[in-house]
């Protein structure tokens, strides 16, 4: 799979570290989006504070030295209702648990979904004019906005799925032709129904990816991987950014039985926990990946989006996460060495 990416020119060291994709809001950008909503600040004032909040993270992570990055997400509220919002055929309802103390307005299908124009391009384009570093354009996936979506107009899950497929298609070529090399498509919800990944799941993905010229990934996470694997690897994508410190790296184990036959985004860091992971964790959690993936395979990045943490505890766990990387690297280099040159 590092093969594609050598292809479309991305020069990426050995081990490439990145962030899966939304970071921690800044407070008064937080108060700014709640003014917003009521009417209090306009929409090119909100504009300005979420760019100049993104600068200031495109600045932190190539500081803390990341390879691979993102643009944060500090245009972003939920991130199924953010794209329902920017496509036809949605209408948005209250607000709905999703987990813990948290909440987000679910989608309601009630036409036909069709893509209207760019929804992340802009965006996209404004974070890589930041950084020579590759930046990842980053989409919901469409059974994820299925599932956390109520329908009232197809007369199937598999339907409305396939919709919203053809639907972001649309955006993912219109970021692969503003530039995007690295396209990620987050799909928390995929493991949510296994008989679904073959029925219409893995149509739906290559629906989004057929023709894009993009090395894709496919982020998963809060899943029951072992009811989807190894049947997930049939997914048409290059690397897979799986969430494994939160479940203490038991998938190694299916790994082992079941080799893991593309890349790998490996979660090193757990971000549902405050505690900042020291170097000498993630370097044992990154080595244990290595029992049973090749180092070509492997990234390394946390496991899911750091919004929920504080700004400390974020670029805590980011320095971390390249600081072991970057020892893991020179063991390596030094374990590739000629006897004689290690001897010397």
């Amino acid at each position: 799979m590092r093969g594609k990416s050598k292809k479309l020119g991305l020069e990426l060291p050995l081990l490439p570290t990145t962030t899966v994709g939304s970071l921690p809001k800044p407070p008064h950008l937080l108060e700014a989006r709640r003014k917003f909503a009521a009417g209090q600040l306009d929409a090119e004032e909100l504009h300005l504070l979420e760019e100049q909040a993104t600068r200031e993270w495109v600045a932190l992570q190539e500081e803390v030295g990341l390879d691979v990055l993102v643009d944060g997400e500090m245009y972003r509220g939920d991130m199924t209702t953010y794209f329902a919002r920017n496509l036809e055929g949605f209408k948005i309802s209250g607000l709905v648990r999703s987990y813990g103390n948290r909440y987000y307005r679910k989608p309601i299908i009630v036409g036909e979904v069709r893509w209207r124009g760019p929804i992340t391009v802009e965006w996209w384009k404004f974070t890589q004019g930041l950084t020579r570093k590759p930046v990842k354009g980053v989409v919901t996936g469409p059974y994820t906005m299925m599932d956390w979506s109520f329908n009232e107009h197809y007369p199937s899950r598999r339907e409305a799925c396939l919709a919203l497929a053809k639907a972001l298609h649309e955006e993912v070529k219109a970021l692969a032709k503003a530039g995007a090399k690295i396209i990620q498509v987050d799909e928390p919800a995929i493991s949510a129904r296994p008989e679904e990944l073959p029925e219409f799941a893995i149509e739906a993905m290559r629906t989004v990816t057929r023709g894009v010229d993009a090395y894709f990934i496919n982020h998963i996470c809060y899943g029951a991987f072992e009811f989807i694997y190894p049947g997930m690897l049939e997914l048409p994508v290059e690397n897979f950014d799986l969430e494994m410190s939160n479940s203490e790296l038991d998938l190694i184990e299916l790994f082992r039985e079941h080799p893991f036959s593309k890349d790998l985004s490996f979660g090193v860091v757990d971000v549902h926990s405050h505690v900042v992971e020291d170097v000498a964790t993630v370097k044992q959690r990154i080595q244990r990946a290595l029992e049973v993936l090749k180092p070509e395979q492997l990234w390394i990045d946390p496991d899911c989006g750091l919004k929920t943490r504080t700004r400390e505890e974020t670029i805590g766990k980011l320095k971390a996460i390249v600081g072991a990387t970057k020892k893991v690297r020179s063991s390596l280099k030094e374990s590739s060495k000629p006897a004689y040159q290690r001897s010397e």
